[in-house]
């Protein structure tokens, strides 16, 4: 068995609006923050001998996920949720609610524990 861990770096909104060495800046944060999620969930693959590769792409969240799934013919799709509230959900969308309509999978999302929240 092998888990593929994702890591989607948001196409960044401040284009519009920021001065290019803040994008810039920004973008580098963004792939530093990503490379350590992935390194943490690396180790912790490996420390329960499970087998794990890593991706990371840049766009929009939910089309990204629906799009890896499909091109890395995945058996399942294992999201979480920010466990956002019904107006929230509303304004901003959810990206697992996206998925489980359009991934090309079954689709398992899991909910934050409730002390996290």
């Amino acid at each position: 068995m092998l888990i593929t861990l994702v890591y989607i770096l948001d196409s960044c909104e401040l284009a519009a609006f920021a001065a290019s060495s803040v994008v810039e800046s920004v973008k580098k944060a963004q792939a530093e923050v990503s490379a350590n999620i992935l390194q943490r969930a690396i180790s912790i693959c490996k420390q329960n001998m499970v087998r794990a590769e890593t991706l990371i792409f840049q766009g929009d969240p939910k089309d990204e996920i629906c799009k890896a799934a499909e091109q890395s013919h995945v058996d399942m799709l294992v999201i979480g949720s920010r466990g956002l509230g019904g107006l929230k959900r509303a304004f901003l969308g959810s990206v697992s609610d996206y998925c489980a309509h359009h991934a090309c999978c079954p689709v398992l999302i899991v909910k934050p524990p409730k002390h996290i929240k």
